[in-house]
């Protein structure tokens, strides 16, 4: 682990936080270790507020972020090293960690696509009116989703790819024909999308890494839901909160 990465500090004082307590993932106990980990009560942001933290350098749209900058649906959102970024634009919520470049497109509050040139992000989304989709596209992949959460990184010859809960129709972006329906119902079937075939295949078996149910946790609650998993049930609930 970077000891340096402002965010993964936080990351890993909420695993000694739930670890030491023994605590399930529930609202009840998870809030007290994402307010030592925050420093502050995790609640939906207000209407008009975009940002619910960010460290170091985050540039929106090319100028320096504050805790009032607006971010719209067709934003460009950066960070550099040592930063990241926790938003929320519409009903969609999202963690930018640092040296990632992430393009929003859409009008008013709501994004109908995200391209990850560089780096990591981890997202929410609210269901779509009239079944549409959200695509994200990557460096190797296009994301077709509705109403789920994906944790996704964007490298020059690679794609990782999470779906953390809900439905996801995965594409290589060097042969569209290359495709996999995922439904996961907790991290069931992480992906890397590779630009080049490996085995003969382009899609390929990955291991769950570098997020964690705490921080989908905190970005629901931003925008009024409630994520689909107990300590008891794993991801047997439906999310709610639409």
């Amino acid at each position: 682990m970077d000891r340096d990465d402002p965010l993964e500090s936080r990351r890993h004082l909420l695993r000694l936080l739930l670890a030491s307590s023994g605590a399930a993932l529930t609202g009840a106990n998870l809030m007290p270790a994402l307010v030592h980990a925050f420093g502050k009560v995790p609640r939906q942001l207000p209407p008009g507020q975009s940002i619910y933290d960010m460290r170091g350098k985050v540039l929106i749209d090319g100028k320096p972020a504050s805790a009032d900058t607006k971010v719209s649906a067709s934003s460009l959102v950066e960070t550099t090293s040592n930063s990241y970024v926790i938003f929320a634009v519409g009903q969609d919520a999202h963690i930018l960690r640092e040296n990632s470049r992430l393009q929003l497109s859409g009008q008013d509050s709501l994004a109908d696509a995200m391209r990850l040139f560089t780096g990591k992000v981890l997202s929410v989304f609210g269901q779509r009116s009239g079944g549409k989709k959200l695509a994200i596209n990557t460096t190797t992949a296009t994301i077709g989703i509705r109403g789920t959460g994906v944790y996704s990184e964007s490298y020059p010859d690679s794609s990782y790819v999470c779906t953390c809960y809900g439905a996801v129709q995965l594409a290589s972006a060097t042969n569209p024909g290359a495709t996999e329906n995922i439904v996961s119902h907790r991290h069931d079937a992480p992906r890397y999308i590779l630009a080049n075939p490996e085995g003969g295949k382009l899609i390929v078996p990955a291991p769950m890494k570098n997020h964690t149910d705490e921080e989908l946790m905190l970005i629901e609650t931003l925008v009024g839901r409630t994520p689909p998993f107990s300590a008891a049930q794993g991801y047997s609930a439906p999310r709610r909160g639409y």
